[in-house]
């Protein structure tokens, strides 16, 4: 598997006091430092951490791909086709939400919208995924829709209780989509502890981390983190 980290709760670190620390051009070069695959920013609606500026200084200094999650918006379509990412995730936005609450539900996106971005994903090689649940049903429709990778929805692994039937529903789908032709990666709550239930790794292409990754660089370092990480899913 390889380990996409997203830098997102770095921004959310420095919007709380309006200036540049902790700078995200710095923890861009300790994530190169760790040897990341993929580098992950969001930039929502609402700009709560990532700003635009932030996505276009990211794009022009970074060494590694960039992972764009976004929503379905004519908006992020712009700003997209403008970056040309080497990954776009179309994700669920709520303004109220304070993370990601679930997958995308594939029956209410915008078909037309999908089209204008896929025909972009097509012209520019961007390769696009639809971050959903774990479910055959979204797993289908993915398919169906034209989407050749899909990140799997990995939050109920951050439980206190974690029920045998959640960790065989996300492997059995892990499977599932594998067996579809589809590009399989996973996210959403992953940590130290929970990335051993993901035991399908074989079908894995990249496991995205974010929250924690950035939570814990405050005890043991952004760079230590990583490479901590990096190693449990090599195993």
């Amino acid at each position: 598997m390889k380990l996409g980290v997203n830098i997102d709760h770095i921004a959310t670190l420095r919007n709380a006091r309006g200036q540049d620390n902790p700078n995200l051009i710095r923890a861009l070069k300790v994530c190169q430092e760790a040897k990341i695959d993929t580098l992950t920013v969001h930039l929502r609606e609402d700009r709560r951490h990532i700003k635009d500026k932030d996505l276009f200084e990211l794009k022009k200094y970074s060494k590694i791909p960039i992972n764009l999650e976004m929503a379905l918006t004519e908006e992020m379509i712009k700003i997209a086709s403008k970056i040309n990412p080497k990954f776009i995730c179309i994700v669920p936005e709520k303004r109220n939400e304070i993370t990601t609450e679930g997958g995308l539900n594939l029956n209410k996106i915008s078909q037309a919208k999908l089209k204008k971005l896929l025909k972009i994903s097509e012209k520019k090689n961007i390769q696009l995924s639809a971050f959903i649940n774990p479910t055959k049903k979204m797993i289908n429709l993915a398919k169906n829709l034209g989407f050749d990778t899909v990140e799997l929805h990995t939050g109920n692994l951050d439980k206190k209780i974690i029920r045998k039937s959640t960790i065989n529903q996300i492997n059995e789908m892990i499977e599932y989509a594998h067996s579809k032709k589809l590009i399989v990666n996973v996210g959403h709550g992953l940590n130290f502890k929970n990335i051993k239930f993901i035991k399908k790794r074989k079908y894995v292409d990249t496991v995205h981390v974010g929250h924690f990754i950035i939570s814990e660089a405050i005890f043991i370092s952004l760079i230590k983190t990583i490479k901590t990480f990096r190693n449990l899913i090599k195993k």
